[in-house]
């Protein structure tokens, strides 16, 4: 009989048997050799996938590789902590410092993500939990279209707006004397750019938390305040760091709307009133001017190096830090 099943009482058996017949049935029918082709094309199709996932890795490395070979002969005429530590950038006299660029780059991310994550979690957690349906309506969409405007225009807008504000405003409030293209300018239009990302991404990752756990919370006495603290905020942590490390990401490596609010001036930026130069603008206007000379190119490389570098160093400690979570969590 092979592999054919012979049922006596049909309405005995269960949906699982009677399935199981039917794919005996057609396996009998399929035959061994198309048996084989099958198999041979999930074993095809299986390495093709394989393929395509470490294609990601794989990119990401020969970037990295590739940056580091165009970086070398910087590297190699200068000990690397004098270009990390050093705030000295004439490069027609040989001179590379970097921490100017390093110093600023950081202050303008930190105004950003300081400025764009608690807005951006409580508006996103405002748009799940307690939100009417008007609102979503209305708000889910303008922080789609926010997220699909070019970085140009937050760029022009800095200009038109922020800068005037900063100089006329924000600067003269403190006592300083300034033009209003400053880190703080940078960090302010940066937190508009990011805003979207993060209340978006925490919107969904709360969504996702299952109603049982707030009715649970509603029916222990809790308020809808308690509940979603206590009970909502807790299981979706994981998920809004994961937002918040978006955020960093996106705020870290953004070019052209903090390239036209900055000042890129070359100096430590003591207070955020002062102009700055992130590295990402450094870049951005230089690199198309100055390949004929070959150590600034490399100097420029080495920039484009250390920038990844911080970014994966930085994604990398998050990354460990919410597997963490997620295993408190579970």
């Amino acid at each position: 009989m092979g592999n054919r099943i012979f049922l006596s009482d049909p309405t005995a058996c269960t949906a699982e048997v009677v399935a199981g017949a039917r794919l005996l049935a057609v396996a009998d029918r399929v035959g061994p050799d198309r048996a084989w082709r099958r198999a041979a094309m999930d074993n095809l199709m299986r390495v093709v996938v394989a393929m395509f996932a470490w294609c990601m890795p794989l990119l990401l490395l020969a970037i990295a590789i590739g940056l580091a070979v165009k970086a070398m002969p910087l590297i190699s005429t200068t000990p690397l902590m004098d270009l990390l530590t050093s705030s000295e950038w004439r490069p027609l006299k040989g001179e590379f410092g970097f921490l100017a660029f390093i110093v600023g780059t950081v202050e303008v991310t930190l105004i950003a993500v300081l400025l764009a994550v608690p807005f951006g979690v409580l508006s996103g957690i405002y748009l799940s939990e307690h939100s009417n349906t008007a609102t979503k309506r209305l708000a889910v969409p303008v922080l789609d279209m926010l997220g699909a405007i070019p970085s140009v225009i937050f760029g022009i807008w800095g200009v038109v707006l922020i800068v005037p504000l900063v100089r006329n405003g924000i600067a003269p409030f403190f006592g300083v004397a300034s033009t209003g293209y400053t880190v703080l300018t940078g960090g302010l239009v940066l937190s508009v750019m990011v805003f979207p990302l993060i209340t978006q991404v925490v919107h969904e990752v709360v969504r996702t938390v299952p109603n049982g756990l707030r009715d649970a919370g509603l029916a222990l006495g809790a308020t809808n305040w308690e509940t979603t603290r206590k009970v909502v905020v807790r299981k979706a942590l994981p998920g809004i760091w994961a937002a918040c490390i978006l955020g960093f990401s996106r705020a870290f490596g953004e070019t052209i709307a903090v390239l036209m609010v900055v000042g890129n001036v070359v100096q430590i930026p003591w207070n955020p009133l002062q102009a700055g130069y992130p590295i990402p603008a450094l870049i951005a206007n230089n690199y198309g001017e100055m390949m004929s000379i070959p150590m600034y190119d490399s100097a420029l490389m080495f920039a484009a190096l250390l920038l990844l570098a911080i970014v994966l160093a930085f994604n990398l400690y998050a990354r460990r830090v919410l597997k963490r979570m997620e295993i408190r969590a579970n």
